[in-house]
């Protein structure tokens, strides 16, 4: 039977590379994002096994009124939601609007979607966060973008229990993705991935069980041993990254 999937955030990136490869496997995909000219886009390179929902996850009536319809069409498998902005910079140096929109986006707009999701659900259907290992520590540049997806991270540990054993709640934390986003980076960005890699990697990772998918490891392990470091140790090493 065909899986039914609700992409968040599938306009470009890894959402758009995310739901080229679950096309491939036959899985039928509702795409969603703010902008419906990009949606529509993708769409006609899908084909018919994709649909376009325009929502927005800062807004709870349009993320409300997307499940409506979609809950016509029967129970999800998966819904996963990839939806983030980014600026990078020193926290000092944040606009704070934009600081405030950063974490409306990233840890609001998560949150929202995951009330919305939940409920479509099929039992032992998965929700998915995307966080980012930039969450993993407060690492310099890390901005108001690290905060929020530690946040993610936090929200995503709680949901794991807090809706087990109905709902499979998992944790995506990409490193650096050849993406809009990191565009904006003038720094070297280790390990480097292309959005299709991201995106097989997703894929494979979520037929597999666990909690927690993070990709490339040689990135995200030693960060996490980082993490794992006293303070006196670890904020030591971080101070050596500042440019």
């Amino acid at each position: 039977m065909r899986e039914r999937i609700w992409i968040m955030g599938a306009s470009e990136g890894i959402g758009a590379a995310l739901a080229d490869v679950w096309v491939k496997q036959g899985a039928q995909l509702i795409l969603s994002a703010r902008s419906a000219d990009k949606l529509s886009g993708l769409r006609q390179k899908l084909g018919d096994a994709a649909a376009i929902l325009p929502c927005d996850v800062t807004d709870p009536g349009s993320l409300a009124a997307a499940a409506r319809e979609i809950g016509e069409g029967g129970a999800l498998d998966r819904a996963i939601t990839l939806a983030a902005i980014y600026d990078p910079g020193q926290v000092m140096d944040t606009d704070p609007d934009l600081a405030a929109k950063i974490v409306e986006v990233n840890l609001t707009g998560s949150y929202n979607f995951a009330r919305i999701a939940a409920p479509l659900l099929r039992p032992g259907g998965q929700l998915v966060l995307t966080a980012s290992v930039a969450g993993y520590l407060g690492l310099p540049q890390g901005q108001i973008y690290s905060a929020s997806k530690a946040g993610v991270i936090n929200l995503a540990e709680t949901l794991r229990v807090e809706l087990a054993p109905a709902v499979d709640v998992r944790l995506v934390c990409p490193g650096f993705v050849d993406t809009r986003l990191t565009e904006k980076n003038d720094f070297r960005m280790p390990f480097l991935m292309q959005p299709d890699a991201a995106a097989d990697a997703i894929s494979r990772g979520l037929d597999k069980g666990g909690f927690e998918l993070h990709f490339p490891r040689r990135l995200t392990l030693p960060l996490k041993a980082l993490r794992a470091m006293p303070y006196w140790m670890s904020l030591r090493l971080t101070r050596r990254l500042r440019q």
